[in-house]
């Protein structure tokens, strides 16, 4: 795949002068990364693999370091806090006992976006009306709790007409494309929700948030997301405000999976010609 380097890969549709299954890791593995130029990861790589990677081998494709210091959709808002990013104004509460009604929260008022911090394709996202509602998801987070998961946030509702911005990168590559609902004034903008794909829609907004994203990329060492934006349409000259960190995307508007492996080689071939 590259000049002479030896290349360990743990991606099964990346084939490499080394290629090793992602299971249990033994001493032949940490062997192997140590001698490695580079090491490249599947998507869903676990924990125990990626540190070993980072810690034996100066060069890993993904760099998924802030989706472990940053989880869940908790760990996305402090990392665009961090940054200083523009995006929803966001109330963050680690469990149910940090938020026992929507008056202690002091929220920016109905309608909210309710979500919690695990979740993917708008599961365990809600759209809140009413107190009744944020109360109903309240009672659902004390289940949630009993069983291990905590975690939600409370998000200003931004009305976008069923439309959200996807934005790929990969190593150096940003591919985006729109999703709307073709009914319009829905809340889920989700492919899986029925959302549709336009590739040429309000392509100035599409350079925007590109723009931003790569400023972001750079500080933050993401090469392998999702990204979702969202616009104001009530601002005159509405900003692309970051949603959410997508880490295991689904490929369909990258031409499915022959496309997404497609873009994803070349996107690797290129991260390696600058090692």
């Amino acid at each position: 795949m590259a000049r002479n380097l030896n290349i360990l890969s743990y991606h099964l549709l990346i084939e490499t002068n080394n290629n090793r299954l992602a299971d249990r890791l033994n001493e032949d593995d940490f062997s192997a990364i140590k001698k490695a130029d580079a090491v490249i990861l599947p998507q869903g790589c676990k924990k125990e693999l990626y540190e070993a990677a980072t810690q034996y081998c100066d060069n890993v494709f993904p760099d998924y370091s802030a989706f472990y210091r940053y989880p869940g959709k908790i760990g996305q808002i402090k990392l665009f806090q961090k940054y200083k990013v523009p995006h929803p104004a966001t109330l963050v509460f680690p469990d149910l006992a940090s938020c026992k009604s929507v008056e202690s929260a002091d929220s920016p008022g109905y309608p909210l976006v309710f979500k919690f911090s695990w979740g993917g394709e708008g599961k365990n996202v809600y759209l809140l009306e009413t107190a009744g509602q944020l109360d109903d998801c309240l009672q659902l987070a004390a289940e949630y709790e009993k069983k291990g998961n905590k975690g939600f946030i409370l998000q200003e509702y931004i009305p976008v007409n069923g439309c959200s911005l996807r934005v790929v990168v990969m190593a150096d590559k940003y591919i985006s494309y729109w999703r709307c609902q073709d009914k319009g004034n829905n809340f889920y903008s989700n492919l899986a929700r029925g959302a549709i794909i336009d590739r040429d829609y309000q392509p100035e907004m599409q350079g925007a948030a590109i723009v931003e994203l790569k400023k972001f990329c750079s500080v933050t060492g993401i090469n392998l997301a999702g990204f979702d934006f969202i616009f104001d349409p009530r601002q005159a000259q509405p900003v692309p405000l970051f949603l959410e960190i997508n880490y295991f995307f689904r490929c369909h508007g990258l031409g499915g999976p022959d496309g997404y492996l497609e873009l994803l080689t070349e996107a690797i071939r290129e991260w390696l010609r600058k090692i």
